[in-house]
């Protein structure tokens, strides 16, 4: 294939659907904290003045949902009327029930234990598949579109929380288009777009300046930045009405900016608000830090993983290893190592990557994967020595 664009987009923290997100996955936090073994499906959604909070607890601790939901929007910074959403002000409804006894019958003793005499397993808490992804594009492994998106809204994020100026507002967006060559190799970047809320006495020529100036050239290194590189600015020329007044958010609206920015799948299921019995979150960190540990081996230069599993069953149904042709050996050798090395049970995947503790409201903005900044376990590069061991 000849020269090709791709394109990738994240969110900051005020976009009305990340602040559902980061309200979910802080309601789940606040219960892990207390207990480790709640079960826990929370959606929120938002528009002008108003959070809906709704789902299936089973817990036995109290957490005060509408406390927590008023402190999220307070961090963002959400904490004034004249930026069309206030922390104190806005309604919260809750509507919560506790998890369904057939989900929690398979959950809690698999269709392996019920059936034979093994050990007891967590039974998968869905049906539905789910993928992995790494590359060697960055240093951490991840598709480079993505990862200078969520790094441009992280340095946007920062730029206001440090008050570099005085005129942004908390909602914003950024997008990159990368050029890769013949071998699938990024060689410069073509667009940067950058949308952000503002105050309405800010000219945008003004906020053109300093977006390249602040956000742009200490983000984006120089040498994918050239003559013929188009950044845009706020293009529609005004964006003063953002966050929930602006549009409605949603939990798990943004899954694609949660993941690989495209670059990979998605199975469908979105990640916050659940516990990690929920295989849509942790089977899809397994195959994360799978795929991850595979190119870290140098076993190839793309890996893509598929795992799929049947509801209240341990054992996912089927595992799907793809490297596109840069595997140093057969795509069917590596698969049998990736199984030998991981196991992909639930239960297992919750035990070594240490999920039943309160991280998940810190992934809930700037994406779920790559995230070396937080110290996740699926992130971490420690099977790889058992992956060229077991090939061997």
């Amino acid at each position: 294939m000849s020269h090709f664009l791709f394109t990738s987009e994240s969110v900051t923290e005020g976009h009305p659907d990340k602040i559902c997100d980061q309200i979910s996955d802080a309601v789940l936090d606040a219960i892990l904290e207390q207990d480790p073994l709640g079960r826990v499906a929370c959606e929120t959604t938002a528009s002008t003045g108003l959070i809906h909070i709704m789902g299936e607890i089973s817990t036995s601790c109290y957490v005060d949902i509408g406390k927590i939901a008023r402190q999220v929007v307070r961090d963002i910074g959400y904490d004034r009327a004249k930026f069309g959403f206030d922390c104190d002000t806005c309604g919260i409804i809750t509507n919560i029930d506790e998890q369904s006894g057939d989900i929690a019958m398979g959950v809690n003793a698999a269709y392996e234990t019920r059936s034979a005499d093994t050990e007891q397993q967590t039974g998968a808490g869905d049906q539905g598949m789910m993928f992995g992804y790494a590359c060697d594009e960055t240093p951490e492994l991840m598709p480079m579109p993505i990862s200078l998106a969520h790094k441009l809204a992280m340095r946007l994020t920062q730029v206001r929380k440090e008050a570099l100026v005085d005129y942004l507002r908390p909602d914003g967006k950024t997008q990159v288009t990368v050029e890769y060559d013949e071998q699938r190799r990024p060689v410069r970047i073509d667009t940067v777009v950058i949308s952000t809320q503002h105050a309405p006495e800010a000219s945008l020529e003004q906020i053109r300046e300093d977006m390249i100036r602040l956000v742009i050239e200490p983000t984006i290194p120089p040498a994918l930045l050239d003559g013929n590189t188009k950044i845009y600015v706020n293009p529609t020329g005004r964006f003063v009405i953002g966050g929930p007044q602006g549009d409605s958010g949603l939990t798990g609206r943004k899954i694609i900016v949660d993941t690989y920015g495209g670059s990979a799948p998605h199975g469908g299921g979105a990640f916050s608000g659940k516990d990690p019995t929920k295989v849509d979150r942790s089977a899809a960190y397994a195959a994360r830090w799978a795929a991850k540990n595979v190119v870290a081996a140098g076993l190839a230069r793309r890996c893509q993983i598929q795992l799929a599993y049947a509801i209240g069953v341990a054992r996912p149904v089927s595992v799907l290893v793809e490297t596109f042709g840069t595997g140093t050996v057969p795509d069917e050798q590596l698969s049998e190592a990736v199984q030998k090395v991981f196991d992909f049970r639930p239960g297992a995947i919750i035990r070594d990557l240490d999920l039943r503790r309160p991280i998940y409201r810190q992934l809930a903005a700037y994406g779920h994967m790559g995230r070396e900044d937080l110290g996740v376990a699926w992130e971490k590069t420690d099977r790889v020595d058992a992956l060229r061991a077991a090939l061997n």
